[in-house]
């Protein structure tokens, strides 16, 4: 997580005689949003591995800071991996809900739940600015449907949701990590698509989208060979942009830049029966 000092600081006291102003430095320890996310919320209590993600260190606007002060508390959650999570509890309602790994600024999130609001969005990400920024678009526009997680979506996934306790995934534009040696950090993998199955209901859509061809394509050959997934395109390969995700700002530039934008929905398939030894016959 990012170091940068808190954005919402007001004007600092000056010296006297210099005119100066003397910003507030945080004592080692110190959490730089204290009601806020926290930089590491699940510690040390899991395995070290291989991520998907890596933290990028951006400044964080007094807007962002702001927010997140205000309603984290109200709207965020820390992924400890400490406890399952009761999804009604979380919302406040029975609504069906949606997982979204990486969501940037959130402003894609923020349009989906304005226009679906009786979906709820549990939004997880661990730039700061877009968390603050997401909490912010939420406030403003009165979206009650979002969640913001703080944290590691596979932590999330494996040790604080139930089985069938979700009714979609979104991973829009993920890290494509375009070196070979980097491709093992790639999200979308078997071992991941089983763990998310666990968690999806029968019926769910997994919905991908991508503007790196070279992950669009393992997307497509690492779903389609799932068991757990069915392509919700007759034919097979890529699905049309479907209108419930919004065209970002980021997705219209790569396409002026004469990027192919790549989506794939595929579907979770029935829960399959265990196989039972047939009795003797005769």
């Amino acid at each position: 997580m990012s170091d940068l000092r808190n954005a919402s600081e007001g004007p600092q006291p000056t010296t006297p005689g210099i005119g100066l102003s003397l910003r507030h430095t945080r004592a080692k320890g110190e959490p730089r949003f204290p009601d806020g996310p926290k930089a590491d919320p699940a510690g040390s209590h899991f395995e070290r591995r291989i991520r998907s993600f890596q933290p990028r260190r951006s400044r964080v606007t007094a807007g962002q800071a702001d927010a997140l002060q205000r309603l984290w508390p109200k709207w965020g959650l820390d992924i400890d991996g400490q406890r399952v999570l009761d999804l009604t509890e979380l919302f406040g309602n029975e609504n069906p809900v949606v997982l979204e790994i990486g969501f940037g600024m959130g402003e894609a999130t923020a349009q989906m739940a304005a226009a679906a609001p009786d979906t709820n969005i549990l939004a997880v990400d661990v730039h700061t600015p877009g968390q603050g920024n997401l909490l912010g678009l939420a406030d403003r526009e009165g979206l009650s449907n979002i969640r913001v997680g703080n944290g590691d979506a596979i932590i999330l996934l494996r040790e604080m949701l139930a089985p069938d306790a979700l009714d979609g995934l979104r991973v829009f534009f993920p890290d494509p990590w375009p070196k070979k040696r980097h491709h093992k950090r790639r999200l979308i993998q078997p071992e991941f698509l089983t763990l998310a199955a666990s968690r999806l209901r029968p019926g769910a859509v997994v919905h991908c989208a991508t503007d790196w061809e070279p992950y669009a394509e393992q997307m497509l050959e690492v779903l389609t060979a799932h068991p757990d997934f069915e392509n919700t395109v007759p034919d097979g390969g890529f699905a049309p942009r479907p209108a419930e995700r919004p065209l970002t700002r980021f997705e219209g530039q790569g396409l002026d830049k004469g990027h192919v934008v790549n989506d794939l929905l595929f579907r979770r398939v029935p829960h399959r029966e265990p196989h039972k030894e047939q009795p003797p016959t005769g």
